[in-house]
């Protein structure tokens, strides 16, 4: 008979934690370990899988296909574990948490992070608002949230906030859609007020293209069913763009590259922040980092970048 192979979870954590942060120098720091302990984690690892997980790119490393299979189960792997953690750790958890989040991640990844902690901890209460930035801020202030994800350009923060990641800012549109010159190009957009709108209609002023708003809705399902049906284009992060939109590529589209957006999430006053929000914000914290692949966030080019490698 024989003996199955075990994997090892703390070397999977190193390997996802490098994967999150960009760089296995970044992981050796907040792992507490040195990067040549780091190497023989990962050197280990495809030993006991068989496989090569990891390849020079540049001054980096990138993941090779069976890489990015592995690092699917390994998320998969630490999730059981870590909820099979918290489910049995006492004292167990209670209270409410009030959240707050743009509708990028409302169907995407969030319900998945709810449901999870729902059933580790049983005892706390989740409500999710989703909202703009500007309103989920306002009720921050007001002591209506405990937590919120926000878009940000960089700006000073009024409430306890932490920069988690900067995003590229791309244009949405249908597979099939064609930019013609010799029309203003067809917008679809957020009411005012709207980061992403701001930012798009200055960049097509600076370029000097013409432009003209063919819809306009108040909220993100909207744009999409818009964009969906053809009705022009619009611009988002690669976030939770819908299966009928791509993100577009500037280079062949002749459009202005638009930036990047950062991802801010904010807390209402730590002094009375509760266990159980402190506890759920680290959760937040460590899901954003491993869902926002910052390097695949978009196919190469679709907004002139090259996806980097894993700095080591």
């Amino acid at each position: 008979m024989v003996a199955p192979t075990n994997l090892d979870l703390d070397v999977l954590r190193t390997f996802v934690a490098g994967q999150d942060l960009g760089s296995y120098a970044k992981a050796a720091d907040r792992l507490g370990r040195s990067q040549s302990a780091i190497s023989l984690q990962m050197r280990k690892l495809e030993e006991r899988t068989g496989q090569t997980l990891l390849r020079k790119d540049g001054r980096g490393l990138a993941l090779t296909h069976e890489g990015e299979i592995m690092l699917g189960y390994a998320r998969r792997l630490l999730e059981l574990n870590d909820e099979a953690v918290a489910a049995l750790k006492k004292p167990s958890l209670e209270g409410q948490v009030r959240l707050g989040l743009p509708p990028d991640f409302a169907e995407t990844w969030l319900p998945g992070l709810l449901g999870r902690f729902a059933r580790a901890h049983p005892g706390v209460q989740v409500e999710a608002r989703v909202d703009r930035s500007t309103s989920l801020l306002d009720a921050i202030g007001r002591g209506e949230l405990d937590l919120a994800l926000t878009w940000t350009e960089g700006e000073r923060a009024a409430v306890n906030a932490e920069d988690l990641a900067w995003l590229p800012m791309v244009w949405v549109g249908r597979q099939d859609f064609e930019r013609r010159a010799d029309e203003p190009l067809p917008l679809v957009l957020l009411e005012q007020p709207c980061l992403f709108r701001r930012r798009c209609l200055a960049a097509l002023d600076a370029a000097g293209i013409s432009w003209r708003l063919v819809f306009t809705s108040p909220s993100l399902p909207g744009i999409w069913a818009a964009v969906a049906a053809g009705l022009g284009i619009s611009a988002r992060t690669p976030q939770g763009i819908p299966e009928q939109a791509v993100p577009l590529n500037c280079q062949a589209t002749g459009l202005p590259s638009i930036g990047e957006v950062g991802l801010r999430l904010c807390a209402s006053d730590g002094s009375s922040a509760s266990p159980a929000a402190t506890y759920f914000s680290n959760i937040l914290r460590e899901s954003c980092l491993s869902t926002i692949n910052l390097r695949n966030s978009a196919p190469v080019g679709a907004y002139g970048s090259q996806a980097r490698g894993t700095e080591f």
